[in-house]
């Protein structure tokens, strides 16, 4: 497709003349794009590492910005089936057949204009390093032509999130300054997770599990009980009790 070719070399340009720096704006750039190309009302890119370290770096909507939040909140969805497997997750029609994989999720994207879902996984060489997550708000598949359009964008939002590479293959340093751009909206959840590890001693994975039982378990979202951790208005050892998992 002409658009996919057009999209790529103006991507290229971009990064050619901006730098590594520039890369937050040329993503954007990829999922506006999507949305455009597919029959999709919204599209979000997120760099992952595992379920504890993962970022947006740009959401074309708030129904998009509010899907990758939900998901990183209960660290179940689409993007981490995406992520741990390798290939795209197509769901036509998230009310008649909500996946068993991740039934949290599905029913609480109910409360938003969803009807489904598609979310590809995003490889730069052979590293899997981000998804491309894509919802419509009503119910229908993707035709074989379509599916072609999105892995070829997948593949552009690869190069796009080459910019953002800082050195030694990392994607974010200490702070998470490398994401500034993107608004590192999941900043203080990393840095509740590391003092948990620091103050109670726990491996990262139950710290960030602690965390998110506790916002699950409050009705609250995971930032808020981040935030209140990192400021110190929150001991999650109180909350559970000395010593608990």
């Amino acid at each position: 497709m002409a658009e996919i070719e057009v999209l790529r070399a103006s991507v290229q340009a971009a990064l050619d003349e901006g730098g590594a720096g520039n890369g937050v704006d040329v993503v954007g750039r990829v999922c506006q794009a999507c949305v455009h190309l597919l029959p999709v009302d919204g599209a979000a890119v997120s760099v992952m590492v595992d379920a504890g370290h993962r970022e947006v770096v740009y959401a074309s909507d708030a129904v998009s910005a509010a899907l990758a939040e939900l998901q990183f909140s209960l660290g179940e969805g689409p993007c981490f089936e995406a992520y741990v497997n390798g290939g795209p997750v197509l769901v036509p029609d998230l009310v008649a057949e909500p996946p068993a994989a991740w039934p949290v999720f599905a029913a609480e994207a109910a409360a938003y204009p969803v009807a489904a879902l598609f979310t590809f996984p995003v490889q730069i060489g052979a590293a899997r390093v981000a998804t491309l997550d894509t919802y419509r708000s009503t119910p229908g598949s993707l035709s074989p032509g379509e599916l072609s359009t999105a892995l070829r964008v997948a593949d552009v939002a690869a190069l796009a999130l080459s910019g953002l590479r800082a050195g030694g293959g990392r994607w974010l340093d200490g702070d998470g300054r490398w994401m500034e751009g993107a608004g590192m909206r999941f900043r203080e959840v990393h840095q509740a997770t590391g003092m948990l590890i620091a103050h109670l001693g726990l491996p990262a994975s139950v710290a960030l599990a602690r965390l998110r039982a506790y916002a699950f378990g409050h009705g609250r979202s995971l930032l808020e009980v981040a935030g209140d951790v990192v400021a110190g208005r929150l001991r999650l050892d109180e909350a559970f009790g000395e010593g608990s998992p």
